[in-house]
């Protein structure tokens, strides 16, 4: 079938892609404006509760005012999850000697970005249903930052970029778990080491029948949970940065 070169290319929504709409006359909402007050709405009502409607009501603004910056609120989302990565912190490959210090630089960052996805435990649902677009300011200035570590530890940049993802999603998995968790201990008025006590009696019998499960739950079961979570969150970490180690030393070697 012939394609017609008239007909306009498909391209994913986003608010990174569709091209901003000229403004008449000087709006009386910023960007910003808009984008911190939905922040506030979403860490304290979650992103169910988030509504244009309810947005424009806090901004005392009307619709055409914050259509003016945002589509609809799937835009909305895209640019305060770009607002929530800016917080997290970006190593600076200048700072440092690489070639020593990638393992300490990518350890920061990871933990950073742990830290901020339990400030913002909404983010887990903004994820993965939104089908957030990362082509913000913030997620941007994120990669290259962490593209920059490990390439001046000694990987291609091709390298680097596969480095980038397997760090990005443990840190991302495990975070998101986390902070569902977290969120549901919240609304249920519990500590996390009552969470988890609450639990241990189901959890106990659906172990029986697993010799191995039933031994580990067991063993966590008198641990505290919230060291639990960090320690795990380090040792995995760990193992991901000792699988990228063996392959930097491979590509070193290669190079010498």
């Amino acid at each position: 079938m012939p394609v017609d070169d008239d007909q306009p290319k498909q391209t994913i929504p986003s608010v990174w892609t569709r091209p901003q709409r000229r403004k008449r006359e000087q709006p009386t909402l910023s960007r910003d404006q808009i984008v911190s007050v939905a922040l506030e709405l979403l860490d304290a009502d979650g992103i169910d509760a988030l509504s244009m409607r309810k947005l424009g009501t806090r901004l005392n603004a009307g619709a055409t005012s914050l259509y003016t910056h945002v589509a609809n609120k799937d835009e909305l989302i895209e640019l305060v999850v770009d607002e929530i990565y800016g917080e997290i912190e970006v190593p600076g490959a200048d700072t440092a000697d690489m070639r020593t210090e990638w393992r300490s630089a990518v350890t920061s960052c990871a933990q950073s970005l742990r830290s901020v996805f339990h400030r913002h435990p909404w983010i887990v649902s903004a994820l993965g249903e939104a089908g957030v677009v990362s082509l913000g300011p913030n997620a941007m200035r994120l990669s290259e930052g962490m593209l920059a570590v490990f390439e001046e530890a000694g990987f291609s940049l091709e390298q680097a970029d596969l480095a980038v993802n397997a760090v990005v999603s443990y840190a991302i998995g495990v975070s998101t778990t986390e902070a569902a968790w977290l969120s549901r201990l919240a609304r249920s008025g519990l500590s996390e080491q009552e969470g988890v006590d609450s639990l241990w009696p189901a959890a106990e019998q659906a172990a029986q029948a697993y010799p191995r499960l039933r031994r580990l739950y067991a063993t966590q079961h008198v641990q505290d949970s919230g060291g639990t979570r960090n320690d795990n969150f380090g040792d995995g970490l760990d193992c991901v940065l000792d699988g990228l180690e063996i392959r930097l030393r491979r590509t070193r070697g290669a190079a010498d």
